[in-house]
């Protein structure tokens, strides 16, 4: 069933393609996973993954819209909302059932949101949506990633990492002052830390890289008002790119030829990136490694 080094910056990056219509090369036989398929990025890499020849399978929060995609694409739509992690579960089972292999696992869900919410796992909404879930969901398809060659992991990050800060006895931002720009840098942070620490347990096993998209115009953090006011006309027509030109990065990383340069990178769109100097903490990325599977009760 055709279905699925201690890092840090990438050195002599060969070029990767730097437009939304940009020819991927064929795909058929692959398999990719992405998160996030409701709308926006997630949704426009799909498209191009399934154009492209992969049996893509679209995971997403919403019902008609994930369903929608999937029709599209003739496939079935996988649903999760990462609010509740059971659905994170429930939704890496039916991947595992669907797929022999994963060749792409494409970490694309995410949100920030105005003020603190606490899931019904106990958790802060913003680092349960934007980590967390991801975290476990990688944790439960890991094995199949593995076992599929030259696989890999592509989380979307964002250039907003530089305002975060990441303080392991205070994941769930539970005290303090709720700063939801800040708590959102953070969850991107949490992303880059992921990244890197992902790639340095693979070990070569497969590959994993993330990236900044770039100010894309989408409904992404609607129930923000600083959001709402960047994403939305007169501004979105001069600060903002459209979701095909967001999700043009993550296309080049799933099919550049030399993945290996760019394990455990963060890119800002097509260029090693400058994240936060806590990204070069290689105890801290375990250290939130070791609580997030504490969390979520996965081995760490």
């Amino acid at each position: 069933m055709a279905a699925a080094q201690e890092c840090g910056d990438p050195v002599g990056v060969t070029p990767a393609p730097r437009t939304p219509g940009s020819a991927l090369p064929r795909l058929e036989g692959r398999t990719v996973v992405v998160s996030g398929a409701s709308s926006g990025i997630g949704a426009a890499a799909a498209r191009r993954f399934a154009a492209a020849g992969a049996t893509v399978v679209p995971l997403g929060r919403d019902p008609q819209r994930t369903g929608a995609l999937a029709a599209e694409l003739g496939v079935e739509p996988v649903l999760a909302d990462f609010t509740r992690l059971a659905d994170v579960r429930r939704a890496a089972a039916e991947v595992l059932e669907r797929c022999e292999r994963i060749d792409v696992l494409a970490n694309n869900a995410g949100g920030t949101f105005p003020q603190r919410v606490t899931t019904e796992d106990g958790h802060e909404k913003t680092f349960q949506v934007n980590h967390l879930a991801t975290f476990l969901l990688t944790a439960l398809l890991r094995e199949r990633v593995e076992a599929t060659p030259g696989a890999r992991v592509i989380t979307t990050s964002s250039r907003a990492n530089s305002f975060g800060s990441v303080d392991l006895d205070d994941l769930d931002t539970s005290s303090g002052r709720y700063r939801s720009f800040k708590v959102y840098g953070t969850t991107k942070l949490e992303n880059v830390l992921f990244t890197r620490e992902l790639s340095r347990r693979l070990g070569g096993s497969a590959t994993a890289s993330c990236f900044h998209p770039g100010v894309v115009g989408t409904a992404f953090g609607a129930d923000s008002p600083l959001f709402r006011v960047l994403y939305s006309p007169p501004l979105s027509r001069v600060l903002t790119i459209t979701a095909e030109e967001g999700a043009a990065p993550l296309l080049a990383l799933a099919t550049r030829p030399d993945p290996e340069t760019v394990d455990g990178a963060y890119l800002d769109r097509f260029a090693p990136g400058r994240p936060n100097r806590q990204a070069d903490d290689v105890a801290l990325a375990r250290g939130l490694w070791e609580r997030s599977a504490e969390m979520v009760g996965v081995p760490a």
